[in-house]
């Protein structure tokens, strides 16, 4: 997978990510904001997740998958065009990255794909009208600890909707002292962590960050515990 930029309009660009074996390829488009704080900009972990939907996409093509925090949506784009049922989801309070939900979705020619507004830790009218969602995406939804409880609680109300559900997450490594240990106990979730080489992510072009501290990404399966 390599990423490029096609186009660059003061702050905005569109990048282009491409994945290929000997029998598919895929091309991605996501519009860019250089805004980070709006959730408009493709951090590293999100590649990371994409190329595992990329590597599990025969796994996930009948399913119904969710992603959190998606902002730019790059693996929830991904799970569409490898024909999943997908659903985008945002902070309700960030309208602006709900909206670049559906600019990458435009993008990419993609009909079909729900996008909703979700605050993690709340349950929203449009969260209670989703069907059972399958697997759920979350990269780089636990950057700040005060949020990490808050995203478990959703991991929780969706996998108690549906025991089978799988949270796959990526995340970056940023301090020794921030744990989900006591946390996945109090909400009796497990977690198995999954080797970036085992699905082809461990290329520095994919998994490396230019972020200070070159923190590095991890992946994880959260699941009933």
């Amino acid at each position: 997978m390599e990423p490029s930029t096609l186009a660059s309009m003061s702050s905005e660009r569109v990048r282009r990510f491409q994945w290929d074996d000997e029998e598919e390829s895929i091309s991605i488009l996501i519009p860019e904001v250089i805004d980070p704080a709006y959730g408009m900009y493709v951090w590293p972990c999100a590649p990371v997740l994409a190329q595992y939907v990329w590597y599990r996409r025969e796994w996930i093509r009948d399913k119904h998958v969710l992603e959190l925090g998606a902002g730019t949506s790059l693996p929830g784009v991904m799970a569409a065009k490898c024909g999943t049922r997908v659903t985008l989801s945002d902070d309700c309070r960030q309208p602006r990255s709900i909206e670049n939900c559906k600019r990458s979705c435009l993008a990419n020619h993609l009909e079909g794909v729900g996008v909703i507004g979700l605050t993690w830790g709340r349950v929203s009218p449009a969260m209670a009208t989703l069907s059972l969602v399958d697997v759920v995406l979350a990269s780089d939804c636990f950057y700040d600890s005060k949020d990490f409880e808050d995203v478990l609680v959703t991991f929780r109300y969706f996998i108690d909707k549906n025991p089978d559900c799988q949270c796959w997450v990526t995340y970056q490594e940023r301090s020794s002292d921030r744990s989900l240990e006591a946390l996945l106990l109090k909400w009796n979730l497990s977690c198995k962590h999954i080797r970036l080489s085992s699905f082809g992510a461990e290329s520095p072009t994919l998994a490396g960050s230019t972020l200070p501290g070159n923190h590095k990404i991890q992946m994880m399966v959260i699941t009933n515990g």
